[in-house]
């Protein structure tokens, strides 16, 4: 055998053994966090946090909002690989920075009770491993608020795209409240099997105790369902068992509020509201009709008709007219909570694929 093919047998020897090793290193690597987690509570060190005792039945309103802050890196100008465009990672360490406190400081802004957040980067290749939880800390003044981070994305080194690869990555759930938060746990949701597992996350939603009236709870729930899937069922079923687990709460007395990214249009054809896109994406399907019945829980979807704005861009190009839009971004109550206002905050999608959503609500008296 002449030397050249020789050479030439020995490196694509070498490359499928390297991509074997490769392919067995990511499912070794690949595991779920048990369901049921306890969580850390990080308490507030304000010298005087505002308990919920005997706030049932009264004027008091409170004011819950929800932002998915996409590990720093979407800007308006943003495209992600897996939504059709070229980028992998934050532009910079800089643009996390920035990305990271405008959405922050926006939130900040609308003065909540309780602020939710989604695709907070705690280590990441994606976002320059910075801690991204520390400008919550510190732009949300977090003295002032009880904190809890599930985890819901810990991957092994992922070489894709060959040109800036993914990399390896710790992501979560951010619960902060101004009011003392007794316990918390992070659910396990049902996610894709076989390789859309390694794509998917390891999807979940936390449980956020939050002490009220006559020993009861208002019970806060975070959640980040799934958007990458082979169909939209898995989102479906995970629905379903965050309702379940709610009606649970409500025939106990307890109050229940939940918010966060569902990646399923929660208006039902939000087309009809944000016009025909240039382009159509399945990745995000209206609730299945009848997926509430049997329920004493009910959907919020954040929408002002007079002047409507989607919670969500599909990030394959920068923004731009005739983008896919729609309303991913929502709240779910229990029958006892009562809802005045719910709306999206348009930014323009300046620091987010995601345009920050919030309610205020009141709790009745049981």
């Amino acid at each position: 055998m002449k030397k050249p093919l020789k050479i030439a047998l020995f490196a694509l020897l070498a490359l499928v053994l390297a991509a074997l090793a490769y392919v067995i290193y990511v499912f070794a690597a690949y595991y779920r966090v048990e369901d049921y987690q306890t969580l850390d509570v990080v308490r507030t060190t304000c010298e005087s946090p505002v308990p919920m005792e005997d706030a049932a039945g009264t004027d008091v309103t409170y004011r819950i909002s929800s932002a998915n802050v996409g590990f720093g890196a979407y800007s308006s100008d943003y495209s992600f690989f897996m939504d059709g465009g070229k980028e992998s990672r934050a532009r910079s360490a800089e643009a996390v920075d920035e990305n990271m406190r405008g959405e922050a400081s926006l939130v900040k802004a609308l003065s909540p009770d309780f602020a939710l957040f989604q695709e907070v980067d705690i280590d990441g290749t994606r976002s320059w491993h910075i801690a991204e939880d520390a400008y919550l800390d510190d732009v949300m003044e977090n003295s002032e608020f009880n904190k809890v981070f599930a985890q819901n994305y810990d991957s092994p080194y992922l070489f894709y795209p060959l040109i800036n690869p993914h990399g390896a990555n710790q992501s979560g759930i951010v619960t902060l409240s101004r009011h003392p938060i007794s316990s918390a746990v992070r659910r396990s949701l049902p996610i894709e099997t076989g390789i859309m597992k390694l794509v998917d996350l390891d999807r979940c939603y936390s449980v956020s105790r939050i002490p009220a009236e006559g020993g009861k709870e208002l019970v806060l729930y975070d959640l980040h369902l799934s958007a990458y899937t082979s169909d939209g069922t898995i989102a479906t079923e995970q629905l379903k068992l965050l309702l379940a687990d709610m009606q649970a709460e409500y025939e106990a007395g307890n109050w229940c509020v939940a918010g966060g990214d569902f990646n399923k249009d929660l208006l039902g054809d939000s087309a009809q509201y944000f016009g025909e896109a240039d382009q159509e994406y399945s990745w995000a399907q209206p609730i299945p009709e009848g997926t509430f019945d049997g329920y004493d829980i009910s959907l919020v979807a954040p929408l002002d008709e007079r002047d409507p704005v989607p919670s969500c861009r599909n990030a394959d190009s920068a923004y731009h007219q005739g983008q896919y839009v729609l309303t991913v971004d929502g709240f779910m109550v229990s029958a006892n909570v009562t809802v005045e206002s719910a709306g999206v905050i348009d930014t323009g999608f300046r620091w987010s694929d995601h345009n920050p959503v919030t309610m205020t609500f009141t709790l009745q008296e049981q």
